[in-house]
């Protein structure tokens, strides 16, 4: 047996009748809701190494960036200054222990007064900071090709030369000595 379908009146008086569901509001977005939240986690535990890594040249100067970096900022349960951990370059260790009291003063400058009371050092590998990177990334271009005149004078010089990967070898250190010098 077939059921017959309302007709458009019929179905627009039902509906008139029948009350739906509201439409669900969309959730506000997460950062109006986790603001306040952030805010107060940010004034309790306050900025790790991760702000110290960013400008930890302008903290402690060029020399002493070279050898350190910062590795871990701790913090105790009940309080007050925290202890910074940084790593070392092996024997700069002794030289960093004596200025301690120098590195953790420029630290709490930065981060506020009190907010390391101990400095913990590590020995171990120190990344390179980005200025060197930058110099060894521009180092690392193709150097311009010698001058023709150059380039045949260097030639005729080790035509004498019998072996070819000998010949193709002294080419190249010729080349490398006349762009250096050039």
């Amino acid at each position: 047996m077939k059921r017959q379908l309302p007709t458009a009146e019929e179905a627009a008086r039902i509906l008139a009748a029948r009350r739906t569901r509201p439409a669900r509001r969309t959730a506000p977005p997460a950062g109006r809701s986790l603001a306040k939240f952030i805010k107060a986690l940010d004034e309790r535990f306050g900025q790790g190494p991760e702000a110290l890594q960013a400008r930890w040249r302008e903290i402690v100067g060029e020399a002493l960036a070279r050898r350190t970096e910062p590795v871990k900022l701790t913090r105790p349960r009940g309080g007050g200054g925290g202890a910074l951990e940084i790593r070392v370059d092996g024997p700069a260790a002794a030289l960093i222990q004596h200025q301690a009291p120098e590195i953790v003063a420029r630290v709490n400058l930065f981060l506020g007064a009190g907010a390391v009371t101990k400095l913990r050092i590590v020995q171990g590998p120190v990344r390179a900071p980005a200025t060197r990177d930058a110099a060894a990334a521009k180092s690392r271009r193709r150097p311009p090709p010698l001058d023709a005149a150059a380039e045949a004078r260097l030639e005729t010089s080790v035509a004498g030369a019998h072996d070819d990967r000998l010949r193709a070898a002294l080419l190249k250190l010729g080349r490398e000595v006349l762009r250096r010098d050039g």
